[in-house]
């Protein structure tokens, strides 16, 4: 297991496997650590977050319904369990005022989605971040007394918040 001796940036006690906790800043940083982690140790629990779960139901005098525990299949148990672990997955994550705010949620998409509005924000608050980064990168140049390292810094956090808003 790599620790802060051959990768840098993480403390001495740190390693590559361990979770990474959200207190409501550096969304984006997080969520692509977090993705990235349940992607690699099980993918089909990021499908669960990504697409939703197909919540045990049947078909009853043309109306669906949920189905009781007794009529549960195999299969059925299956799609709620990844689910349960999808849950798992984030909420191990969230420091507890972060939990509260999406313990009510029933799917580990639907808790997802609230944590991407809470911290990305709707459509209109999303174009006018882009707005006002592009606006920035147009304007951008070296400041007085700033070093090239601080100045690369600065461009780079303007581009990859460009990127994680969906504008290249």
């Amino acid at each position: 297991m790599a620790t802060s001796s051959s990768f840098g940036g993480f403390g001495e006690s740190q390693t590559t496997n361990r979770l990474l906790i959200f207190y409501g800043n550096n969304y984006t940083y997080w969520k692509n650590r977090k993705m990235y982690f349940i992607q690699a140790y099980y993918y089909e629990v990021w499908e669960i977050i990504t697409d939703g779960p197909q919540f045990v139901t049947k078909v009853l005098n043309g109306e669906c319904v949920s189905k009781t525990r007794e009529e549960y299949s195999n299969l059925d148990k299956k799609k709620l369990e990844m689910n349960a672990k999808a849950i798992h997955m984030i909420f191990y994550a969230l420091s507890p005022n972060e939990y509260n705010r999406v313990s009510s949620c029933y799917s580990a998409k639907e808790i997802w989605d609230r944590l991407e509005v809470t911290y990305k924000g709707t459509d209109q608050i999303k174009e006018s971040k882009i707005s006002m980064l592009v606006h920035e990168y147009e304007l951008f140049k070296i400041l007085d007394d700033e070093s090239i390292t601080n100045m690369f810094t600065r461009f780079t956090n303007i581009t990859n918040s460009l990127k994680s808003l969906g504008k290249s």
